[in-house]
């Protein structure tokens, strides 16, 4: 990997195991500031698996990664308080309310302007008339749009998204769209079967099958047929 001063990520031959089976087998790729890393693959590829890597929520088992200008796994914590990230657990809790979970958070990052900040939040996203109705009345879309604000609350330094616009019709998805999109100019690393959307939005592509790397190159080079070609038999 070529040495870059500026990258927020750094990933030197990655692997991750569960059990015998390697979920990523020799993964590189670096990420620089302000850039978005879009990550492409069917299922099972170990899309999910990298984003929990970056996340601090799994263990590296060989390779280097770097995040933030932290190495993991030894120096997580600082990690964990610059990131924001979008899974598919959304993370709330279900019998708090909208308002209630992100005040949660708020404390948890010790943010200073913690009700100003969640009110604009709710505001952007359209969800200040029902912040307060337990998460578990809320419709799907509605609790994705509470956990994006959860995730950028804390104005995070990176944004590890997992299919960020799952559960969203075009209209709550053009709401989130500021807060995780490029106007976030956020480093950010976009997990998405979405291919139009991903590479419109993507500085660099990765692409992986089956744990290993079989696509990666500068966003502005890579095509539909090349991505779409990973979820087909063979390889790119």
């Amino acid at each position: 990997m070529p040495a870059d001063t500026g990258s927020a990520i750094e990933v030197k031959d990655l692997v991750r195991r569960y059990g015998e089976r390697e979920a990523l087998a020799g993964v590189s790729v670096a990420v620089g500031e302000g850039e978005t890393l879009a990550v492409f693959g069917p299922n099972g590829a170990g899309k999910t698996t990298f984003l929990r890597v970056l996340a601090t929520l799994l263990l590296p088992h060989g390779g280097a990664v770097q995040v933030l200008g932290h190495d993991l796994p030894d120096d997580a914590q600082p990690v964990r308080a610059a990131i924001g990230l979008v899974a598919h657990d959304p993370l709330l809790y279900r019998d708090l309310s909208g308002r209630e979970n992100l005040r949660f958070y708020a404390r948890l990052y010790g943010l200073a302007d913690a009700e100003d900040r969640i009110d604009e939040l709710l505001d952007s996203v359209a969800m200040a008339r029902r912040a307060d109705d337990p998460v578990r009345e809320l419709s799907r879309g509605m609790v994705q749009r509470i956990a994006v604000c959860r995730a950028v609350l804390h104005r995070p330094q990176l944004l590890l998204l997992d299919e960020p616009h799952a559960g969203l019709d075009p209209e709550a998805a053009a709401l989130v769209e500021p807060l995780i999109g490029r106007a976030s100019r956020t480093t950010r690393v976009l997990v998405t079967h979405d291919v139009e959307q991903g590479l419109e939005q993507a500085d660099r592509v990765l692409g992986l099958r089956d744990g290993l790397m079989a696509l990666d190159r500068p966003g502005a080079d890579a095509t539909q047929q090349q991505v779409r070609a990973l979820y087909r038999e063979g390889q790119v």
